[in-house]
């Protein structure tokens, strides 16, 4: 068996390679772009670079909803729809991380193995790692590499729904909000936070004996949504019915996905909520390089230590520890 390491590709492969959606070379590259290497980081930013041209030309779906909602068995139906209709599509399906490994429990495409296998789909299973938005510290490269790619419709499939969802509706042009019905009170179930960030809400698995509960669902949460305020772009939520079973209620809110996109192109909108994307992910890469280089900063590797000794006995307070680590640092400039 060869055990000889892998040839990292070079960067005008990797150009090449995603230019004319190459599948595997597209993979190797938002696997750089995920790692935590000095040097994969370096060449992963300068590929974006050379990419930024080719994006932005698709319309960002972020999905979310609480667990057993049908988040993957309704990707899988709409996504062989959109295919169907000539797009391109890429899914970014977030996996919770292993808290003893670091690693994506799930790490692998099977639960929607169908669209796995679309010559016009492409998957990508990532784990959050320590990113509390429900999504990986590295989707919105990822969104701009598949862009590059060809990918015409991202859908970025979320861990869950809490109030870190926020990060979720900041890079994508939809938010859309999957809930069951007959599951007690619905409205009991989720935030009003996320209900305000929604740009529609889906009522899943309206089939069979739940349909008549999937109605007063529908009709508890449109009310609902019409007691917030209206968004700033003028848009009201919708609340739609589905069955991914049936193959029912898709065609709607794909429908509805793109009246929504066409108001927001008409109002100018679209193109300044992707300044305003552009804005916060400076920040959060701000934000992000400044954290890092303080816990790899030799000082902090030196103190941390016996700072939080400190903290825990009751010498000094949280504050004090991290004013004297970070002055540490500032005057060693």
């Amino acid at each position: 068996m060869d055990f000889t390491p892998k040839k990292r590709l070079s960067l005008d492969q990797y150009l090449n390679g995603i230019k004319n959606g190459d599948k595997i070379i597209l993979s190797q590259a938002i696997t750089l772009a995920e790692s935590a290497l000095a040097s994969d980081r370096k060449m992963a930013d300068e590929l974006i670079v050379h990419l930024l041209s080719g994006t932005g030309n698709s319309m960002r779906i972020g999905i979310t909803g609480i667990p057993g909602v049908g988040k993957s068995t309704f990707i899988e139906t709409l996504g062989k729809h959109i295919t169907s209709e000539g797009f391109k599509l890429a899914v970014l399906a977030v996996d919770p991380t292993s808290t003893k490994t670091k690693g994506s429990i799930l790490g692998d495409k099977t639960r929607m193995e169908s669209l796995a296998n679309n010559p016009d789909a492409f998957i990508r299973p990532s784990p959050t790692k320590e990113s509390l938005g429900g999504v990986s510290i590295n989707t919105r490269e990822t969104v701009l590499l598949c862009e590059a790619a060809g990918y015409n419709v991202i859908f970025i499939e979320t861990v869950g729904v809490g109030q870190s969802e926020v990060m979720v509706k900041e890079m994508v042009d939809f938010f859309l909000l999957l809930m069951l019905a007959g599951a007690g009170d619905e409205l009991q179930g989720i935030k009003k936070g996320i209900m305000e960030m929604a740009d529609a809400v889906l009522i899943t698995k309206a089939d069979g004996d739940n349909i008549k509960r999937t109605q007063q669902a529908q009709s508890q949460f449109q009310s609902a949504l019409h007691l917030f305020a209206p968004s700033s772009a003028g848009w009201i939520p919708k609340v739609l019915t589905c069955s991914s079973l049936n193959d029912e209620g898709l065609t709607e809110i794909w429908e509805l996905i793109g009246e929504f996109q066409q108001t927001m192109k008409k109002t100018g909108y679209f193109e300044e909520n992707r300044k305003l994307q552009k804005v916060n992910w400076l920040h959060h890469e701000i934000k992000s390089r400044l954290e890092s280089n303080f816990y790899n900063h030799p000082l902090t590797s030196k103190n941390l230590a016996a700072i939080e000794k400190k903290v825990i006995s009751g010498e000094i307070s949280a504050n004090q520890a991290a004013q004297k680590l970070l002055s540490a640092i500032n005057h060693e400039k």
